[in-house]
Formats: C-alpha cells, sequence, structure tokens
C-alpha cells in the first residue's frame, strides 16, 4: 500500500485528502474576492466608465457560472472531476493575465473594457467548472459517506477565501497598483494548478449518464428550498451595512463579521450532524434558526439585536446546502453525481443573482428594514417546501417497508403450502 492510500485509510488521511481537494476552491474564490474589491473602483475611475457598465461587467462573472454549470458538470462526470479542477484552475491563472493585459491597456480604456469582460466571462466559467469539480472529486476520493464533510468544508474554503480576498486585493491595488492583483491572480493561479496536478484523481463512474434536463427536475424540489434559504444569505451580504447606516448605527462591519464567523463555526462544529439525523432534520431545524435571526434583523431597535439576528442568521443558513444537497444527490445515480451538484448549483446562483435586484427594489419602496422581513418569509416558504419533501420521503419508506413485508409473508405462506417431501 503506498503512504497516500494509507494516509486515506486514516481519518487524519482523509480529512487532509479533503482539506487538499477544496483548497482548489479557496484560490478561485480567493481571486473572486480580490477582483471584487479592486476592479469597480478601477473602472469607475481610472478609465472612466458609470456605474451602470460597471454593474454589467462584474455581473458577466455569476451569469457565466450559472449557465456554466450544466456543461462543466456533465464534463466532470465523463471526463473525470480532477480534469475539470485543473481546465478550472488554468482559466483562474488567464484571468490574471488578462487582468494584467486591460491595465497595460489603460490608455485606450475600450480595449481594456473588452480585455475585462473576457476576463470576467473567464473566471465565472472557471468557477463553475471548480465549484462543482472539486466536490465531485472529492467526495470520490472519500467517499459518499463523508460527502455532507467535503460539501461543508467546501463552503468554508470558499466563504473564507472571499473574505480574506477582499482586504488583499484592497491592499495589493493600493500599495503597488492594480497590475499587482492581476500578477498575484497569475501566480496564485499557477501554483494551484501545479499542485491540483500531483493529487490523485478520483474513479470515474462507468454507466450510463442521467440526461441533465431529468437531473435538473428530480433536484428541482431541493434546489427550490436552498433557494429560499440562500435569499437570507444574499440581503445580509449586500445590505446590512446600508440598513447600519439607515439606522444610523456603528460597526456596519460587525454584522457581516458576526454572519460569517457564525456561518463558518456551524460548518466546522456540526457538519456531522447531518449523517447523524439525516439531511431534512438538519434543514428543518436551520429554516428556523435562520427565521430567528432574520425577524431579529426586522425589528431590531439596537445595533446587539442586529447583531444577535446576523449570528443567528449565519448559523442557520450554514448547513443547509450540505444537508439538503445529500438528499439531492442521492436521488440521482452515482454516475451522473456532478450533474446532480451542478443542477444544485444553479438554484444556488440564481437566488444569490436575483436577491440583489429585488431587495433593492424592496428597500427602495418599503425601507431596509423591510427586506429582511421578505427574506424571513422566503426561509418560512423553503422550511414549509421542505416539511413537505420530507413527509412525502416517510410515507414512500412506509410504502416500501409494507409492500417488503407483504411480499415475505406472501413468499413464507408458498413455503408453507409446498407439500413436505
Amino acid at each position: 500500500m503506498s503512504s497516500d492510500s494509507m494516509a486515506g485509510a486514516t481519518p487524519a488521511g482523509t480529512n487532509l485528502r479533503i482539506v487538499a481537494i477544496v483548497s482548489s476552491t479557496f484560490v478561485s474564490m480567493l481571486c473572486i474576492g480580490m477582483t471584487l474589491t479592486v476592479l469597480p473602483p478601477w473602472m469607475n475611475g481610472p478609465l472612466g466608465f458609470d456605474a451602470v457598465t460597471v454593474g454589467a461587467v462584474i455581473s458577466l462573472q455569476f451569469v457565466a457560472t450559472l449557465l456554466s454549470r450544466p456543461f462543466s458538470s456533465q464534463m466532470a462526470d465523463r471526463l473525470g472531476a480532477k480534469r475539470v479542477v485543473l481546465l478550472g484552475m488554468s482559466g483562474c491563472a488567464l484571468n490574471g493575465v488578462l487582468i494584467l493585459m486591460a491595465t497595460l491597456s489603460i490608455q485606450w480604456p475600450l480595449a481594456s473594457l473588452v480585455l475585462l469582460v473576457l476576463s470576467r466571462l473567464v473566471l465565472g466559467v472557471s468557477q463553475g467548472m471548480i465549484g462543482t469539480g472539486s466536490l465531485s472529486w472529492g467526495i470520490g476520493l472519500v467517499g459518499p459517506a463523508l460527502m455532507s464533510k467535503v460539501i461543508s468544508w467546501n463552503g468554508i474554503a470558499g466563504f473564507g477565501a472571499l473574505a480574506i480576498g477582499a482586504p488583499l486585493g484592497a491592499v495589493l491595488a493600493q500599495g503597488l497598483g492594480v497590475m499587482s492583483m492581476g500578477l498575484f491572480i497569475v501566480l496564485i493561479g499557477g501554483l494551484a494548478l501545479a499542485l491540483a496536478w500531483r493529487r490523485p484523481a478520483s474513479p470515474i463512474v462507468s454507466g450510463k449518464r442521467v440526461p441533465f434536463a431529468h437531473v435538473f427536475r428530480v433536484v428541482a424540489p431541493y434546489g427550490g428550498a436552498l433557494a429560499l434559504s440562500s435569499v437570507g444569505y444574499g440581503v445580509i451580504a449586500t445590505f446590512i451595512t446600508l440598513y447600519y447606516a439607515d439606522q444610523q448605527w456603528d460597526h456596519a462591519a460587525w454584522g457581516l463579521s458576526a454572519f460569517g464567523a457564525a456561518f463558518i463555526t456551524a460548518r466546522v462544529l456540526f457538519a456531522g450532524t447531518v449523517n447523524r439525523f439525516g439531511g431534512y432534520r438538519v434543514t428543518l431545524v436551520c429554516f428556523m434558526v435562520e427565521l430567528a435571526g432574520l425577524l431579529a434583523l426586522w425589528q431590531a431597535t439596537h445595533p446587539g439585536v442586529a447583531l444577535l439576528g446576523a449570528i443567528l442568521a449565519g448559523l442557520g443558513v450554514s448547513l443547509i446546502y450540505p444537508a439538503l444537497g445529500v438528499v439531492a444527490v442521492a436521488k440521482i445515480a452515482a454516475t451522473s453525481r456532478s450533474a446532480a451538484l451542478g443542477a444544485y448549483s444553479v438554484f444556488l446562483d440564481a437566488a444569490v443573482g436575483l436577491t440583489g435586484p429585488l431587495a433593492g427594489f424592496i428597500a427602495s419602496r418599503a425601507g431596509y428594514s423591510n427586506i429582511f422581513l421578505a427574506a424571513a418569509l422566503c426561509s418560512l416558504a423553503g422550511w414549509a417546501l421542505c416539511v413537505g419533501l420530507y413527509t412525502v420521503s416517510i410515507r414512500r419508506r412506509a410504502r416500501a417497508r409494507r409492500q417488503a413485508l407483504s411480499e415475505d409473508r406472501a413468499t413464507s405462506s408458498s413455503l408453507e403450502s409446498q407439500p413436505q417431501s
């Protein structure tokens, strides 16, 4: 047995394998966090483009991720998750090259803009490949029994990278210029590609692939519940600083930091509860915790109450993705596991993308506090949908047990009626 195999046979070795795989997600989200901080003011300032253009260019990355999910997930099932992640890491490095070229073309703003558009599209497709590929790669290496841990740790890597990438990008741009950020992305993308190349590939499951349209239909109810839970995340990430300002409270960053800290803490400490209690039960509890947090934010009259609401919302949101993901992926054959993960993630992408403009419309008409009420109603709807799915699941299991018992009785009766030799 190789040393690598021996390591994988121990809990510590298994954890190291998961960390090694989700590090690709960390690098890709680090690149995203850096660009989200640096590129908008640079496009609006030195390049001289208006806010509409800036918003459109930045949002291209999220659109590209959403649209590329079906393609990248099916590619992972057919060619192997490792290959897809390697392609994604190559795209991250290419994104850095395009940013470098854009900074060198600053005297020609339109050319620089075109290069930035290409960089956002490349980064978006790359994130779609890495996000789904890393999950499938990790699950393939450590086994479906640890699926919830892989999903949870992958989310920790992504969320942590966003939190680190934002200030890191700002420091690089302010100290050394935007060009330094592009160069850093090229270097870290190339390093991550080299490291991922050396890691063992997960086996490609042979057999018939399920059409993506069928996978999407099966996963849709669980993805719908995930989308409803993600509205809370979207409004807090986008509007909590504006909400604090509207209430004339100081230290708005504390609310966002508390949400993020609670999110990561719950995933670290409670990821095992999905296997212990089941995805449905964990999801139902999490929806109630998220609902309590969003209602506290809606009714907050003191920043301390808002801070508590952000913590509860972070705790609630954290485990819904892995808990429902385990249930959803189990409905699809292992040959199309990546397609199931990709279809499931589409709902998260769509929910976060739509939450911003819709919540902004609500805030402009009814005030910032009421966007948390709207998110709470979405959370309640997600809880109700999950209750319905859980009820159907219980009835199906009960019907299957009754049918199996009836067949056993019929077999026993048939044996008893046969003449004895």
